[in-house]
């Protein structure tokens, strides 16, 4: 059994460091010349009472968590004496501490030795020197953003677990979350990046090589997802077919020779899918390996929508780079081992329409290859054309994971269209549905009560974020605000106006509605009464949202929060607060948004029919996904899935497996097992548990992570049933 220490480092558990500080109080008992004093067995049972209580968490508990019990220990015993002197000198060790609050947690992650750190993010290498250089800033912003920029009751509500404000190791600075990049206005108008003037592109391939220097700039002047489209791409593929069919012509006449225009066309067409293949490659390859200022592969989510461009030559061409982008990604990416594994980046999102869901339709084909994709490397995920232009009228990407766009109320394109490119997220405060059931004991007039109270701290909290982007400077971030990305502002010139008028969202995020529901009503919410009141939830934090638009001008939205460490954190939280109750606060972990419970039975159509209206009243944001089991050589059960998704829901994905052993080269599922009470991977074939030496992909929160995760999420990945 393992603790955490405060400076994030984790040790194996010692009872006798429980027994000499309940020993430290009786001594200063003694010395008062006090008669509850005791003895050394006494101590002992205390101390064993502890040592059990940490054992049923089946996980690294934080020494803070072990100082409650001991406090409640001794309080349960009668020991009240005890008990203050022990709350005393746990006051004055703590006050103490809080003269530096960052020096520990450098020092320690420095050192490599930070257990929270490394599994803070699946996606970033804690070991690494500019990894350590982004955590160390981090430090320092949570630090600054706790004592000075924050009121008190957020920073309060946040460390207790009632909400969450995510993202504090950025909010020292004027950044934002995620956006859509205007990857468009940035080829055909020209961009500037590192006071270098690019000027628009004159093949495919320089286009390609262009964005990925802009994903890079982008994703180092922002902490949150961005998305392109290929169709912003797709233009390019004509601008070199041209130059390849004059290239052909000229080596026909230098060797004497006449060539038929189908011959010049042939030849040309050949040259230009392999344009498309290197073009591609430049895109994937270097995302892959692309380091940001963050320490981490940029963010990226790539868009392929058929309808985006008009039909004719254009969409063939747009068919073409989506082909060989889902060639290249059913393919992989090289480990340092030279074994073919699922690289986490580029995330792509395949939309679903009337010209590639039918069977024998002209673009069927790029589906049954989307299909084999997924069941080999977990991408695309897939949005629906037909429910979302029910939703919300139109049919565009998401700004990284999951965090959607409202459309524009003013049709701010030349055309009177709605724009989307160009747009972003403010930031995100979550609210924890789950704390709020507890607290209220399960009674539903205290539950109201607390959710008015609790949502108008999320708009206190998500306020401070919108005041600390009001006056930024375009000069903080060139890429976006100057040069096309987002906006093309002069120097000097604040982002404001983009703050207002729906421009951009700020989100109110929630978790754990499945865990809320049970406490509140005593079943799941996929249960008929549990519906009902979950529906509530949803409809009241959509209202909340829509008052605080029409009061304030700013563009709140519903957020189902893709947690990755903040679920173990509020499990954490909630357990210490509330204790084990079960199907609330059991696991450790809590459910993301709107989702039915990992470990419940339930069938892939029917999760995605159940949950398609709960996201329906998530307009800010939401993925539902299906658990599947190896699906590779069953690919109409995956396109079965699919052609449900198309009718049914919006936005949704299915969850492989696809995992590599270094030692033994097996390939496939990497189980979880437990040791000493801490969750680890094994391989099924050869029993390898070193980290270091494995490639594991899970999706963790709408991403793939391939870091590995905490202790929290890895508990949820193991529990998950299969849905297929």
């Amino acid at each position: 059994m393992k603790i955490i220490k405060r400076d994030g480092r984790e040790v194996p558990f010692d009872r006798n460091k429980i027994w000499s500080a309940i020993a430290k109080a009786d001594a200063d008992i003694r010395e008062e010349g006090g008669k509850d004093v005791l003895a050394s067995a006494d101590i002992t049972v205390l101390s064993l009472s502890v040592e059990e209580r940490c054992q049923k968490l089946n996980r690294a508990v934080h020494v803070e968590e072990i100082q409650d019990m001991v406090i409640e220990e001794l309080a349960a015993a009668g020991h009240m004496n005890h008990m203050r002197h022990y709350s005393e000198y746990r006051l004055r060790h703590e006050m103490e501490r809080k003269s530096n609050t960052t020096d520990g947690r450098i020092l320690s992650l420095i050192e490599r030795n930070n257990e929270e750190a490394k599994q803070e993010n699946a996606n970033k290498n804690p070991v690494i020197n500019s990894t350590q250089r982004d955590y160390i800033a981090g430090e320092v912003s949570k630090d600054i953003t706790r004592r000075i920029l924050l009121p008190e009751d957020v920073v309060r509500a946040h460390d207790e677990g009632i909400i969450h404000f995510h993202d504090a190791d950025y909010f020292l600075q004027h950044s934002h979350n995620c956006d859509l990049v205007n990857l468009e206005d940035m080829l055909q108008n020209g961009t500037c990046i590192s006071g270098t003037m690019i000027e628009k592109p004159h093949s495919f391939s320089t286009a390609c090589n262009i964005a990925t220097q802009i994903i890079a700039q982008v994703a180092s002047n922002q902490y949150g997802g961005q998305t392109i489209s290929l169709a912003h791409l797709a233009p390019f593929v004509d601008v070199s077919r041209q130059k390849l069919k004059a290239a052909v012509r000229e080596e026909f006449a230098a060797i004497g020779k006449t060539a038929t225009d189908e011959e010049v066309n042939r030849i040309a067409e050949m040259r230009v899918k392999k344009e498309v293949e290197r073009g591609v490659q430049t895109i994937q390859y270097q995302v892959v390996t692309l380091l940001t200022t963050n320490g981490q592969a940029p963010f990226i989510t790539v868009f392929m929508y058929l309808d985006e461009v008009p039909e004719g030559r254009l969409r063939d061409d747009l068919a073409l780079i989506i082909e060989e982008t889902l060639k290249q990604r059913w393919e992989g990416v090289k480990n340092e081992t030279g074994a073919w594994i699922s690289p986490a980046f580029p995330k792509l999102i395949y939309v679903l329409d009337e010209d590639n869901i039918i069977e024998g339709g002209k673009y069927w084909y790029l589906t049954e290859l989307a299909a084999k994709c997924t069941a080999r490397r977990m991408v695309p995920d897939y949005i629906s054309a037909k429910v979302m232009k029910e939703l919300k009228g139109d049919v565009y990407t998401c700004m990284g994971c999951r965090s959607f766009l409202t459309p524009d109320t003013k049709g701010l394109n030349p055309d009177g269209s709605h724009k989307y490119y160009g747009r972003f997220n403010q930031g995100v405060v979550t609210i924890n549905l789950v704390d709020a059931a507890c607290s209220s004991d399960g009674d539903e007039d205290r539950f109201w009560e607390l959710m008015e109270e609790r949502t108008e701290l999320c708009r206190k909290a998500l306020m401070c974020r919108h005041e600390r982007l009001k006056g930024t400077p375009s000069d903080v971030a060139p890429i976006l605000w100057q040069h096309g990305a987002l906006a093309r502002l002069d120097k000097g010139e604040v982002i404001d106006p983009l703050l207002y008028d729906n421009y951009s969202t700020i989100s109110l995020g929630y978790a754990g509605l499945c865990e809320c529901t049970w406490r509140m009503k005593g079943v799941s919410h996929t249960d008929p009464a549990g519906k009902e009141f979950a529906l509530r939830v949803m409809k009241f934090l959509n209202d909340k949202c829509a008052a605080w638009r029409a009061e304030t001008n700013i563009s709140f939205s519903l957020y189902g929060t893709p947690m990755e460490s903040t679920t173990y954190k509020f499990a954490q939280c909630l357990q210490r607060r509330f204790g084990i109750i079960p199907h609330v606060t059991d696991k450790n972990y809590i459910t993301n948004s709107y989702h039915v419970h990992v470990t419940e039975p339930i069938d892939a159509f029917s999760k995605l029919a159940f949950e398609a209206e709960f996201q329906a009243l998530s307009p800010g944001g939401a993925i539902s996904y299906v658990e599947v089991p190896n699906m590779q050589n069953n690919i109409p059960a995956v396109l079965s899935v699919m052609r449900f998704i198309y009718d049914n829901i919006m936005y949704a994905e299915l969850n492989t497996k696809s995992d590599y052993c270094q030692v033994c080269g097996y390939d496939g599922e990497i189980k979880i097992v437990e040791d000493d009470g801490k969750l680890v991977w094994e391989c099924p074939n050869c029993g390898n548990r070193d980290q270091r030496r494995m490639n594991v992909a899970r999706r963790t929160c709408g991403y793939i992570g391939t870091n590995f995760f905490n202790q929290g999420r890895t508990a949820e990945i193991a529990e998950r049933v299969l849905h297929l």
